[in-house]
Protein backbone atom coordinates (compact mmCIF):
# COMPACT_ATOMS: atom_id res chain seq x y z
CA UNK A 1 0.00 0.00 0.00
CA UNK A 2 3.09 2.45 0.74
CA UNK A 3 4.43 1.70 -2.47
CA UNK A 4 1.06 2.67 -4.02
CA UNK A 5 0.77 5.98 -2.83
CA UNK A 6 4.36 7.11 -3.69
CA UNK A 7 3.79 6.19 -7.09
CA UNK A 8 0.82 8.37 -6.95
CA UNK A 9 2.55 11.08 -5.71
CA UNK A 10 5.33 10.64 -8.29
CA UNK A 11 2.49 10.97 -11.27
CA UNK A 12 1.07 13.69 -10.14
CA UNK A 13 4.59 15.51 -9.46
CA UNK A 14 5.01 14.13 -13.38
CA UNK A 15 2.06 15.85 -14.42
CA UNK A 16 2.56 19.15 -12.98
CA UNK A 17 5.51 19.07 -14.57
CA UNK A 18 4.73 17.59 -18.19
CA UNK A 19 1.88 20.54 -17.10
CA UNK A 20 4.15 23.80 -17.07
CA UNK A 21 6.30 22.23 -19.73
CA UNK A 22 3.69 22.67 -22.74
CA UNK A 23 2.94 26.12 -21.29
CA UNK A 24 5.02 27.57 -23.77
CA UNK A 25 6.67 30.57 -24.33
CA UNK A 26 5.42 33.89 -23.07
CA UNK A 27 5.84 36.71 -26.02
CA UNK A 28 5.69 40.31 -26.10
CA UNK A 29 3.33 42.24 -28.40
CA UNK A 30 1.20 45.27 -28.32
CA UNK A 31 -2.83 44.74 -29.47
CA UNK A 32 -3.42 46.51 -32.50
CA UNK A 33 -7.21 45.39 -33.52
CA UNK A 34 -9.84 43.55 -31.44
CA UNK A 35 -12.88 41.75 -33.89
CA UNK A 36 -14.45 40.31 -31.14
CA UNK A 37 -17.43 39.25 -33.82
CA UNK A 38 -14.49 37.18 -36.00
CA UNK A 39 -12.87 36.19 -32.52
CA UNK A 40 -10.10 37.53 -34.04
CA UNK A 41 -7.08 39.92 -32.60
CA UNK A 42 -4.37 41.48 -34.60
CA UNK A 43 -0.92 41.83 -32.76
CA UNK A 44 2.29 43.67 -33.21
CA UNK A 45 5.07 40.59 -31.54
CA UNK A 46 8.40 39.76 -31.05
CA UNK A 47 9.79 36.38 -32.17
CA UNK A 48 7.38 33.50 -31.12
CA UNK A 49 10.18 31.24 -30.58
CA UNK A 50 8.49 28.38 -30.02
CA UNK A 51 6.21 28.54 -33.74
CA UNK A 52 10.00 29.73 -34.90
CA UNK A 53 8.44 32.86 -36.28
CA UNK A 54 9.99 36.01 -36.38
CA UNK A 55 8.89 39.26 -34.84
CA UNK A 56 6.27 40.94 -36.94
CA UNK A 57 2.45 41.70 -37.30
CA UNK A 58 -0.15 39.61 -37.71
CA UNK A 59 -3.83 38.30 -36.59
CA UNK A 60 -4.87 35.69 -34.00
CA UNK A 61 -7.42 33.80 -33.65
CA UNK A 62 -8.81 33.86 -29.96
CA UNK A 63 -11.46 32.66 -27.56
CA UNK A 64 -14.21 35.06 -26.16
CA UNK A 65 -12.88 34.91 -22.69
CA UNK A 66 -9.24 35.57 -23.82
CA UNK A 67 -10.31 38.83 -26.46
CA UNK A 68 -12.45 39.99 -23.40
CA UNK A 69 -9.11 40.83 -21.70
CA UNK A 70 -7.95 42.61 -24.65
CA UNK A 71 -7.98 46.06 -26.13
CA UNK A 72 -5.93 47.81 -28.80
CA UNK A 73 -2.99 49.89 -27.73
CA UNK A 74 -2.51 47.20 -24.84
CA UNK A 75 0.92 45.81 -23.72
CA UNK A 76 0.48 42.10 -23.35
CA UNK A 77 2.11 38.50 -22.79
CA UNK A 78 0.92 35.85 -24.59
CA UNK A 79 1.32 32.33 -25.37
CA UNK A 80 0.08 31.15 -28.92
CA UNK A 81 0.07 27.90 -31.01
CA UNK A 82 -1.33 25.89 -33.47
CA UNK A 83 -5.02 25.13 -33.03
CA UNK A 84 -6.59 22.86 -35.51
CA UNK A 85 -4.62 24.97 -38.15
CA UNK A 86 -5.08 28.18 -36.97
CA UNK A 87 -3.13 30.50 -34.90
CA UNK A 88 -4.46 30.93 -31.67
CA UNK A 89 -3.76 32.92 -28.44
CA UNK A 90 -4.40 29.84 -25.65
CA UNK A 91 -2.43 31.76 -22.80
CA UNK A 92 -2.63 35.64 -21.67
CA UNK A 93 -0.96 37.02 -18.95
Amino acid sequence: MKLLKISAATVAILAAALSMAMAGTFTRGTVKKVDEKAGKVTIIHEELVDLDMPAMTMVFRADEEMISRMSEGQDIEFVADRVNGKLTVIELK
